[in-house]
């Protein structure tokens, strides 16, 4: 073969090969788009996945103890923020800044303690990350923050964990058991939405903090 033939048959080789790179398809993109997290139950320790699947236990003896022992703050003024069942579709809230309030039920001191407790509002905040949705309570001397996982249309599942008094935010989730949490975000009203935590490390049997968007 000439010189000349060889070249031209090497030109037509790379010409099919790009052909051929061009018709084919980019591959799709992985699930969940930008690096979004999409199983809970793959990270969640076996403290917390107790504690999630004992919830329902937590919701009654939560109230039992409030509706039963003196407490702080005015109670009968939460109406759905405190029913089991409040909860609507659909669920995600929108990113941006949010008042909060946390609400304490029950006592871990059992008769002993207080059955409720009304905390005053804070500042939290909701921020698209790329790992998905994030919750912070921004002040106040607990904390906790955590990501937001898609349970379905009426539920997120948040694992988190908690900064305490002056400590930086917390964002350690399963390196440190006795900060760990995990709850419930729900929707219960227009531009309202509850963090429920089941059997919180210390105090109360079940905390509810109260979002609106601010």
């Amino acid at each position: 073969m000439s010189r000349l033939s060889r070249s031209s048959a090497l030109i037509v080789f790379a010409s099919l090969v790009l052909a051929a790179c061009a018709s084919t398809p980019p591959p799709p993109p992985p699930p969940g788009g930008s690096g979004a997290l999409r199983d809970w139950r793959g990270i969640v320790t076996s403290s917390d996945r107790d504690r999630y699947s004992r919830r329902d236990a937590a919701w009654s003896l939560a109230l039992q103890q409030a509706r039963r022992q003196p407490g702080s703050g005015d109670l009968h003024s939460l109406g759905e923020l405190i029913e089991p069942d409040a909860a609507r579709a659909p669920v995600a809230p929108p990113p941006g800044d949010y008042r909060c309030r946390t609400v304490k039920l029950g006592s871990q001191g059992g008769e002993d303690g207080l059955g409720y407790v009304v905390y005053g509002w804070f500042a939290c905040r909701i921020e698209a990350t790329p790992n998905g949705l994030k919750f912070s309570k921004l002040t106040g001397s607990q904390r906790p923050s955590g990501l937001l996982f898609t349970e379905n249309d009426r539920q997120m599942v948040m694992l988190g964990s908690m900064a305490l008094a002056s400590e930086p935010p917390a964002n350690s989730y399963g390196q440190r058991p006795d900060r760990d949490l995990i709850a419930v975000l729900e929707r219960i009203g227009d531009r309202r939405w509850r963090l429920v935590i089941p059997w919180p490390q210390a105090e109360s049997n079940l905390d509810v903090i109260e979002l609106v968007s601010a």
